[in-house]
């Protein structure tokens, strides 16, 4: 099998609308396909942070559009596929913080339910399109907190509003998959990606562990833990960034069922950390006695155990998490460091790209 790279002469000149490219994930993503050579377009609500990846690295500059609207708009979306026209798709605008979804269900599945509908339905339409990648999340499986790795077959549910609104997006796709894709000879792949816990610079989000770290260090202050014992699939962005490029670029079986549209993108099941080791972690890449502490909150309803299986990836696609934890965090608080230094943020995020692509294909 190739190495799990995205290869540069597949996507050289293809069109690629990302949804979601001012978020985080998004960023890193529309980053990486216009360095192999993509024209790249962008739906998003404005940067949902200040500071953000995006303006921190220019990255509308090297888009060859960007369009600031709301998925939940479905005029909108179908205009900028219209004009996009794109080959490829990847739909990440999405409510991606937890505790927001709690506070705010409405909203959050109007985004993330409502939302992906209407990507669906602009897909449907459009006249060039041959990939189509819908980012989901690890929460979407009906956790019993046993700690057992959860496959691609497991049961999907939510114990709260976010988990669910992303479940039920599932849902959306799963009937648009059998009702208008599968058997349509003209129609385009479909893939759903369930991407673990996800770190890497320019992730500026409240109530995420790291973005929390790096504004706590910074300041001098310790991080407050609510779960300091919870576990969680950490990877650092680029490795489930570049396993959604080779699952797109791979083109998904077209006669598959919707249960095996989706790929679970995470560590191997024994490299599930603990959130305390990954505070342990970004403290001693900060140094200068950076610290945390314990402060419980049960007022959120979050799993205690989250553990996937990326076996299917390993073994169709080639892919495997090539960053541990400790590399994971010693890129991102990298990263965060030369923001606070006023450093080039765009060449740094390129050279993680290149070093992370080499290295992966010399271990593949």
């Amino acid at each position: 099998m190739a190495a799990a790279i995205p290869r540069a002469a597949w996507w050289r000149g293809r069109r690629v609308l990302v949804t979601g490219h001012t978020g985080f994930v998004g960023g890193w993503l529309a980053t990486w396909l216009e360095a192999l050579g993509a024209r790249v377009s962008g739906f998003a609500l404005p940067p949902p942070t200040t500071p953000s990846f995006f303006v921190a690295t220019g990255l509308d500059r090297l888009l060859a559009e960007s369009v600031i609207a709301d998925v939940t708009d479905a005029p909108a979306v179908a205009r900028a596929f219209a004009e996009a026209d794109p080959q490829v798709v990847f739909h990440l605008a999405a409510q991606p913080i937890v505790r927001d979804g709690f506070r705010e269900p409405v909203p959050t599945f109007a985004t993330n339910v409502m939302g992906t509908v209407h990507v669906l339905e602009a897909c449907r339409a459009a006249r060039s399109l041959e990939r189509v990648v819908v980012y989901t999340t690890d929460k979407v499986y009906r956790n019993d907190q046993a700690g057992r790795a959860f496959g691609e077959g497991d049961r999907l549910g939510g114990n709260e509003p976010y988990s669910a609104s992303k479940a039920g997006a599932e849902m959306a796709v799963a009937a648009y998959w059998e009702s208008y894709f599968r058997h349509a000879p003209a129609a385009p792949a479909l893939a759903v990606v369930r991407a673990g816990n996800i770190v890497g610079g320019g992730d500026w989000a409240r109530d995420r562990l790291l973005p929390d770290a790096m504004r706590a260090f910074g300041d001098g202050r310790p991080l407050v833990l609510r779960s300091p014992r919870a576990t969680r699939p950490w990877q650092h962005v680029l490795d489930a960034v570049r396993g959604t490029l080779v699952l797109a670029e791979r083109a998904p079986r077209r006669d598959v069922a919707a249960e095996e549209i989706a790929w679970n993108f995470g560590p191997a099941a024994g490299a599930v950390h603990a959130v305390a080791e990954v505070a342990d972690a970004a403290a001693n890449a900060w140094g200068e006695r950076a610290a945390w502490r314990e402060e419980r909150d049960e007022t959120i309803p979050e799993s205690r155990a989250l553990v996937l299986s990326s076996e299917r990836a390993a073994r169709e696609l080639g892919w495997r998490c090539h960053w541990g934890l400790g590399r994971a965090v010693s890129e991102s608080v990298a990263w965060y460091r030369a923001a606070r230094a006023g450093g080039d943020l765009l060449a740094l995020t390129r050279t993680q790209i290149e070093s992370h692509a080499v290295e992966a294909a010399g271990a593949t």
